[in-house]
């Protein structure tokens, strides 16, 4: 399969395919990092232990993952996650709406839903 060219960088620097250039890791770094000054940790976005014994019930009654289907391995740390199917954005209603929750494994939460997020969150902004 053929590859990309390399491109040039708007700062005039080469940049193979498939990379980034490190002005452009850079500016990511720096809006990370601002972002997670004003994010608020995991505890005040409602991740407490009432949420973590929630979760790890709904998960022993349905260990299926919702997007590819598999068997999720409850006995592994990490190894399944309850996902919000809609963004809760705070809503304490929304967040233990246990119809909003589905069980997906690792892989299919960090990539796939990612991706659906990130997909629909440049719809709404469009």
């Amino acid at each position: 399969m053929p590859t990309r060219a390399p491109h040039i960088c708007g700062c005039g620097k080469r940049v193979p395919s498939g990379g980034r250039c490190p002005c452009q890791q850079q500016r990511d770094a720096e809006r990370k990092a601002r972002f997670d000054k004003v994010r608020p940790n995991s505890s005040q976005r409602g991740y407490t232990g009432a949420w973590e014994k929630a979760s790890k019930a709904f998960l022993k009654r349905r260990p299926v993952c919702a997007m590819c289907g598999k068997t999720l391995d409850l006995e592994t740390p990490r190894a399944a996650v309850v996902d919000h199917i809609r963004a809760h954005k705070g809503d304490r209603d929304l967040f233990w709406d246990k119809t909003n929750w589905q069980r997906l494994c690792r892989p299919c939460h960090s990539s796939r839903k990612q991706r659906l997020e990130r997909r629909n969150s440049q719809k709404d902004q469009q």
